[in-house]
């Protein structure tokens, strides 16, 4: 499944991108760097899948693979796999980035790793070719700096599986220049995504900030006995997880009545929890090399076909949820004013 370079000059990405116009690479091919494969090679882009260690080269492959299948299948694309495959290249060169017009690092959380890669893209990729790091937790104004040119340089934070999922947070750091942040957003459209241009850093960008505000909360009501894992849970799943594909948490007021939530607020607030530190389920956990699903130790008890159907049920969610989802866009009150007035709005 090894395409070969074309050595084309590569294209400046702009407001007015397609992916017919641009050669995305992307470092590292782990879970989620191989769905960022499929997402991109989905929408056109011609991919150069670099193997950051050589494991990579072992599955990425068949990962992508399994994705362009399913996808079809599942009536995303029409096309059959090999048509998009044919734009993919796996290699471990990272020479075969010359001709990209964005590379996206998906290695580990580890900045020294990043660093040394970021030497070795900026070393074969020109001066006007983007560079962005998949990182959720590491603040991009640190991670520019690591780089020769930080203005070229921006956070471009997805969520798992990214060929199926609607989010996108293009994050930009102190020194990033904004504007062809703006051209990432105008060209992250094609990836069928609804993306969240966030315009100055903070750690953790607002997804992370506003979910591990949630996890630290579940974590306190388990451990200090209010509710069990499996009653956290169901809480979130019958509650937020039913309206949150419709709408956001400010919305979600507004559809509920503003009023109330402010009563709530004066007296619930000051009883969260605001602990600093990683809370003692989660890291008696780790300490005892659970992982999750992917090892059968998280959390949950699992049997090992327990562990597989678990993460074969979630791939299916995940197109079912977007079928749902896509009914339902942000716009669609906007589209249901606009059929419902041809004259358009006075």
């Amino acid at each position: 499944m090894l395409s070969s370079s074309t050595n084309q000059q590569p294209s400046m990405i702009t407001p007015d991108s397609t992916p017919a116009d641009i050669a995305v690479g992307v470092v590292g091919l782990g879970l989620m760097g191989c769905s960022i494969c499929t997402c991109l090679l989905m929408a056109g882009h011609k991919v150069i899948a670099i193997a950051a260690i050589p494991a990579d080269l072992d599955h990425a492959a068949h990962r992508i693979t399994a994705h362009l299948r399913k996808s079809v299948a599942e009536g995303l694309i029409s096309e059959s796999p090999e048509h998009y495959l044919a734009n993919l290249t796996i290699t471990d060169n990272y020479a075969c980035l010359a001709e990209t017009g964005l590379v996206i690092e998906c290695t580990l959380e580890n900045i020294d790793i990043k660093k040394s890669v970021y030497h070795k893209i900026e070393s074969v990729v020109t001066d006007e070719t983007l560079l962005a790091s998949n990182t959720s937790a590491i603040p991009i104004s640190i991670l520019q700096q690591q780089t020769k040119k930080p203005s070229r340089f921006f956070g471009l934070h997805w969520a798992e599986p990214s060929h199926t999922t609607r989010f996108l947070e293009i994050i930009c750091g102190d020194n990033s220049d904004v504007s062809k942040g703006e051209a990432l957003y105008q060209l992250s459209h094609f990836w069928r995504k609804e993306p969240t241009l966030v315009r100055k850093d903070i750690r953790g960008f607002i997804t992370n900030r506003l979910m591990y505000a949630l996890y630290r909360e579940a974590f306190y009501l388990v451990e200090n006995g209010y509710a069990s894992v499996e009653d956290v849970d169901r809480a979130c799943r019958n509650n937020a997880g039913y309206w949150m594909t419709l709408v956001g948490a400010f919305r979600w007021m507004d559809l509920t009545g503003v009023p109330a939530y402010h009563t709530v607020m004066k007296d619930l607030f000051p009883t969260l929890s605001n602990q600093t530190e990683v809370p003692k389920l989660i890291n008696d956990i780790v300490l005892a090399g659970g992982k999750g699903v992917s090892n059968a130790k998280g959390f949950y008890e699992y049997s090992t076909e327990e562990a597989r159907l678990w993460e074969e049920t979630f791939a299916e969610f995940s197109y079912e949820i977007r079928r749902l989802a896509l009914k339902y866009p942000a716009d669609v009150v906007k589209k249901k004013l606009t059929n419902n007035d041809p004259g358009g709005s006075k």
